[in-house]
């Protein structure tokens, strides 16, 4: 299972965009607040119910930890104790995948967990990928590296959520759901 965590102030194309690509592809994904209530606001007012509070999860089931960015969401995810926690967690295992993007990996890297490793990020913010290397792409919408998937911003959304899926999906059901979106 993939969770998507959604705090106050998300980017609602990185969340959502990615929870709906995801699920078009067979992937099961939870959403779940970081906020104490399940009613989310994002970053331009759309107001997302949450599938649980991180309160009441079981964070040893998740196969995928994913950030959706936004500069307030960004800042309220990474003040959360208990996330950057089972964030060092899931970096140091190799076993769960973590994504982030647009303002979201900053959070990686104010945490420590971007040494040695490659990532994107929204333009400007680099300096707060604290130890990554910057990509082999330099003009590359996504990054891999390892179980690491990063993503610039909005516009690299659909591109960040079809490199998540492809972890957990068959490559012809990527293929097919591609497709059916006319991409």
């Amino acid at each position: 299972m993939v969770i998507l965590f959604l705090a106050d102030g998300f980017e609602e194309i990185e969340a959502l965009a990615t929870l709906d690509i995801l699920r078009r592809c067979g992937v099961e994904v939870m959403t779940v607040s970081i906020s104490g209530q399940e009613e989310v606001e994002g970053a331009h007012q759309l107001r997302v119910q949450a599938d649980a509070l991180f309160e009441a999860i079981d964070l040893s089931k998740a196969e995928a930890l994913v950030l959706p960015g936004g500069t307030v969401g960004a800042q309220n995810l990474g003040k959360h104790v208990a996330l950057r926690d089972a964030l060092i967690a899931a970096m140091a295992g190799e076993a769960q995948v973590v994504g982030a993007i647009c303002a979201a990996p900053t959070v990686l890297g104010q945490h420590g967990l971007l040494a040695g490793r490659r990532a994107v990020c929204y333009p400007g913010l680099e300096d707060q990928l604290i130890g990554a290397l910057p990509p082999i792409d330099p003009s590359a919408l996504v990054c891999e590296d390892g179980q690491l998937i990063t993503g610039r911003g909005p516009g690299a959304t659909i591109e960040f959520a079809f490199t998540l899926a492809a972890r957990f999906a068959p490559e012809a059901t990527i293929r097919q759901v591609r497709q059916g979106m006319l991409l």
